[in-house]
């Protein structure tokens, strides 16, 4: 099923029926808009619902049990409640770039469902640069996010804006690094060609098997860029309140949630397609509607991961973070990055046996990994010795 086919289809269809061309292209625009928002605000509720019911079972809680059976409506009536709540703007705000922000912040999510491959062709844009497209849309929720802090003249507002730039800008240069290794391996920057290429027998051909450090540095930046704990300073509570939306209610507020939902959504996605084998998996060659199921397994299951990892880990410093992703995460992305672009390229010149390169790969993903756990834990070793050192040597009276 090739949705560009289908529109065109469609498109056919009304032209047929004697509309003009121009109200015919409208026509199809706004349609397929609407069924991406309807889409995206269903799939937001249902992963309100499942979230909380994991974050409830994983911490001994209830979670949502009282609207509807197990809770299923309680999104529902908390989508409700907003709506009939006061849309307050503070009287010293700028009120253009105010009431931007949440649209802005929805906006780049929803363009990015456009090049997620769902099964082989069913994907709304089959362009050749979907990686890019994904790094430039992804992009766009930073902006957002520093339009709200600075509009709402607050100044927790804008140390959360603050740490907007500090730490999604950071924390894109990882995950734009470790994108790009799938790329060199399969030689397309087509979404849809990555899942292709990644072989269908039991999940053994997985970008994530070949390269696992390549993934776990991908989950962890993603939980960065998805302001999920124990990355979600943004927000922090205790320490700047609420962050950069801590003067928007009603909708306002419920956009700034919708987006952080969609948004994890679509990380899932990603790491699905680039690592997971997308919609491949078994018997998907004979029967190509089982990718749909595939992809939305793989997907969930890696929104589980982002849901358990919040529910279970505290927050880190600030300070903890930003020398991790420079510290750690930069130089490891930038040798995943060159190791595999060497690999590949010797792969291509010496005409290495079918096989080698997927072995090289892996072989030179688990040192890297191997490595940088071991200079992790001597640094931390370090640290904690210079810690104990200063706290059990008494200091000298000054005279």
């Amino acid at each position: 099923m090739d949705l560009r086919a289908l529109g065109e289809s469609f498109i056919a269809w009304l032209e047929g029926l004697g509309i003009p061309h121009g109200w015919v292209l409208l026509i199809n625009w706004i349609l397929g808009a609407l069924i991406i928002l309807g889409i995206a605000l269903l799939l937001a509720l249902a992963l309100i619902w499942l979230e909380r019911k994991l974050a409830g079972r994983i911490q001994d809680r209830l979670g949502p049990n009282r609207v509807g059976p197990f809770g299923l409506i309680q999104p529902i009536a908390d989508a409700l409640k907003l709506l009939t709540k006061e849309d307050i703007t503070p009287a010293n705000a700028d009120r253009i770039t105010y009431n931007l922000a949440p649209i802005i912040a929805v906006f780049h999510v929803l363009m990015l469902f456009v090049v997620i491959p769902f099964a082989d062709k069913v994907v709304g844009a089959n362009i050749n640069v979907g990686i890019l497209y994904l790094m430039a849309f992804g992009s766009l929720g930073t902006m957002g996010m520093l339009m709200a802090g600075w509009a709402s003249r607050n100044k927790y507002a804008l140390l959360g804006g603050f740490r907007v730039v500090a730490q999604l800008m950071s924390y894109e240069i990882p995950i734009a690094l470790v994108m790009m290794i799938p790329v060199l391996l399969v030689g397309s920057m087509n979404l849809n060609e990555i899942a292709r290429g990644q072989g269908s027998l039991l999940g053994l051909g997985w970008n994530v098997w070949i390269m696992p450090a390549a993934f776990i540095l991908y989950l962890v930046a993603a939980l960065a860029e998805g302001e999920r704990a124990p990355f979600d300073l943004l927000e922090a509570e205790s320490e700047i309140v609420a962050g950069y939306n801590i003067e928007y209610s009603a909708m306002k507020f419920a956009w700034f949630y919708l987006a952080f939902f969609l948004n994890t959504w679509i990380l899932s996605a990603i790491a699905t397609t680039l690592f997971l084998g997308g919609w491949q998996g078994p018997f998907v060659d004979k029967m190509p509607a089982l990718g749909v199921v595939y992809f939305f397994a793989k997907t969930l299951f890696m929104f589980f991961v982002f849901a358990w990892i919040r529910a279970t880990f505290p927050r880190l410093r600030i300070d903890q973070m930003m020398a991790f992703c420079w510290k750690v995460l930069v130089p490891m992305a930038l040798t995943l990055l060159l190791g595999a672009a060497i690999i590949v390229k010797l792969g291509t010149q010496l005409s290495l046996p079918t096989g080698t390169v997927p072995i090289l790969m892996l072989v030179m993903n688990v040192v890297v990994l191997l490595a940088t756990l071991s200079l992790l834990g001597r640094y931390t070793r370090t640290l904690r010795a210079r810690q104990n050192k200063r706290l059990f040597t008494p200091e000298l009276p000054r005279l």
